[in-house]
């Protein structure tokens, strides 16, 4: 008898875990200051410091066709989370820069972050990502 009271307690319990909703959330990030409507826009997710912003986990792009453009990223773990974007208006698929490393291109970050002398830290741009998603606008600038 005690096995069978097992038995039942284990099928409940996988009843209650697979009845859960998934913990995954999307990121609505709306991208907004475009000059013009030339080439796309990249946007960047970074999940770690040490990676920000130069190698970032997901990207995603799309044309510069509006004022405001959105991306999607979907299906992410809740965490804490930083975004690049930048308008690539040449279509090169990267940012270009002129003297001393200075972007030529319109570019921003989460929380619109901004560096001194060269990209924010990651603290600064980071923000929570809660199982309910979020959206968030990025000022290029």
């Amino acid at each position: 008898m005690h096995s069978s009271i097992s038995r039942r307690r284990l099928a409940g319990a996988l009843l209650v875990v697979s009845s859960l909703p998934a913990l995954a959330a999307d990121l609505v990030v709306e991208v907004e200051g475009l000059r013009g409507d030339k080439g796309v826009v990249s946007v960047g997710l970074f999940d770690k410091p040490e990676s920000f912003p130069k190698q970032f986990v997901t990207g995603l792009r799309t044309p510069a066709d509006k004022p405001v453009v959105e991306v999607v990223f979907r299906d992410l773990a809740p965490g804490r989370y930083a975004v690049s974007a930048y308008q690539d208006e040449n279509g090169n698929l990267e940012l270009d820069r002129g003297l001393f490393g200075i972007p030529k291109e319109p570019y921003g970050f989460s929380r619109d972050a901004r560096g001194t002398a060269g990209p924010p830290d990651f603290r600064d741009a980071r923000f929570d990502l809660g199982p309910e998603g979020a959206r968030i606008r990025i000022k290029l600038h």
